[in-house]
């Protein structure tokens, strides 16, 4: 196979070029604005324009999620790696918390007292640190159990949900019940996700709570 000759390009192009392809790959697709912004994310992040197509949007859920960060209200993650991603993009005046609960010093005794996953210990233990605020789960399908869990006991009330665990075992079958619930949601009907798509969506109502900012 003949390799082409490599060209360099400024950061700045690359980015151009990316998002210009993934316009002409989406075609003649069409949804509101707003939800095409973080569906062209989700492409970017995946390099697959045809598996952004494939996720699904609660009416509410872009009002609920930019109504969160304008209120200040926390985002919650299951892992560090969605904080990691997420981190960059905070604008400075944002006045809530970016946190995740798994790895603090309880929560492996927790789990193993309650018989369960270091996930599921710590979605229950942050219930109050994502009161009103966005949870965004990018790897542990048992962490979005446990949240649809709470929720139907009514212990706990996010105000958006971005479930979009990875895996064989649990994903697809968690993001199917939490899409039944009634509540606002970014999901996916199918085991694909992980911790960049999680990071990606949340950038992006970053992104929309600060453009749409009056």
């Amino acid at each position: 196979m003949r390799v082409k000759e490599r060209q360099y390009l400024e950061p700045d192009e690359i980015y151009k070029r990316s998002f210009a392809i993934i316009k002409e790959e989406f075609g003649d697709y069409r949804v509101e604005d707003d939800e095409m912004l973080i569906r062209t994310r989700i492409a970017h992040t995946t390099a697959d324009v045809e598996f952004s197509k494939t996720f699904c949007f609660h009416p509410r859920a872009i009002e609920a999620g930019i109504e969160a960060l304008r209120s200040g209200k926390n985002i919650f993650t299951d892992v560090s790696m969605v904080m990691s991603g997420v981190r960059p993009r905070i604008p400075e005046d944002y006045k809530g918390e970016l946190c995740c609960f798994l790895y603090d010093g309880d929560i492996v005794g927790e789990a193993r007292r309650r018989g369960t996953t270091k996930s599921a210990a710590a979605m229950t233990k942050g219930i109050s640190a994502y009161e009103g605020g966005i949870v965004a789960i990018g790897n542990a399908p048992t962490a979005l159990f446990e949240l649809i869990d709470l929720m139907k006991e009514g212990k706990a009330n996010p105000a958006l949900i971005v479930g979009v665990p990875v895996g064989f075992v649990g994903a697809a079958e968690s993001k199917l019940e939490l899409m039944d619930l009634d509540v606002p949601f970014i999901s996916n009907p199918d085991r694909r996700g992980g911790s960049p798509i999680a990071a990606a969506i949340v950038n992006g109502l970053i992104h929309l709570s600060k453009s749409e900012k009056q």
